[in-house]
């Protein structure tokens, strides 16, 4: 599935991401950049746009899956819980957890306006309306009532959210005493000697930082996330490194799959095609990738 745009809406949207992605005279709010990402996913069925969890995976949509189900399972989802998943995409994982652990209900929340009358659509025609209610609602002020669900859910979105620690107050508000947190997240790896290779780091972590509308507040390592789940009051916190189980893996088949890349905007295609003359250490050396999990007392 791919957003059919009228030929003048083409140019435009070129136009958008010369300026955004290799120019420095367009910052983007996380809403703006999915907007024109629209829908050139990495998936080849479905329409995900994580990075895929790599440990079993072969191809993107079995990696793609399987973060997906890595997260939920973190949080032990299951028959009769309410989840809350914020930063739903086109709502391909909340389908996916329905069908595979059947909770009674998914509340989704998502600011990109297309994403959410897209993954509406998407629900509805696989009848699954009446379980899965998505909404235009932000993360960090969420319009859900105290101790309403079970577990909160993220997958790859939290970094965008202004700020983690207004997301994770919000999360211990919503859930209900014994309720779980459970999210993949992008952070910063662990700082190299001090040196070319740490030059390099800074540099990609603060050109991912200004590309990425990620707020200066989430420069995180894993000690300060986990620091700051337990300064909103969870227990139980789990801040664990699953990079080399995502960044390898999908440079690798991005190498191997020419469609994978065709899939996504030509001019888009450009750094990641310039990346696989690199190893992985190299091009995704700035960046950890973390599952982390807590618990609401109770």
């Amino acid at each position: 599935m791919t957003a059919t745009i009228p030929a003048r809406g083409k140019l435009r949207e070129a136009l958008d991401y010369l300026l955004w992605f290799y120019t420095p005279f367009k910052r983007m709010s996380a809403r703006d950049i999915y907007e024109l990402v629209s829908t050139h996913s990495f998936s080849k069925r479905g329409l995900y746009l994580n990075l895929g969890y790599w440990r079993d995976a072969s191809t993107i949509d079995e990696a793609c899956e399987a973060m997906v189900m890595l997260v939920a399972e973190s949080a032990g989802i299951g028959p009769g819980q309410d989840i809350v998943d914020v930063g739903f995409g086109f709502a391909d994982q909340d389908m996916l957890w329905m069908q595979r652990l059947a909770p009674r209900s998914i509340t989704g929340l998502n600011v990109t306006t297309s994403q959410v009358l897209t993954g509406q659509k998407r629900v509805a025609e696989a009848g699954m309306a009446d379980r899965i209610t998505l909404m235009e609602a932000s993360a960090t002020a969420m319009p859900l009532p105290d101790a309403s669900a079970d577990a909160v859910l993220g997958v790859e979105c939290a970094f965008h959210f202004d700020t983690r620690e207004r997301f994770f107050g919000e999360a211990m508000r919503v859930l209900r005493p014994g309720g779980r947190i459970a999210l993949a997240d992008v952070i910063r790896n662990d700082p190299e000697p001090a040196g070319f290779g740490r030059r390099m780091q800074d540099f990609n972590w603060k050109f991912f930082m200004q590309k990425y509308a990620v707020p200066e507040a989430n420069a995180d390592d894993r000690a300060s996330y986990a620091a700051k789940l337990r300064a909103a009051g969870f227990i139980d916190v789990e801040v664990r490194s699953i990079r080399h189980e995502v960044y390898p893996g999908l440079h690798r088949f991005m190498a191997t799959d020419p469609d994978m890349l065709k899939r996504f905007h030509p001019i888009a295609r450009m750094p990641y095609k310039l990346s696989l003359r690199f190893s992985p250490d190299k091009v995704y050396s700035a960046y950890d990738y973390i599952l982390a999990t807590g618990r609401k007392p109770g």
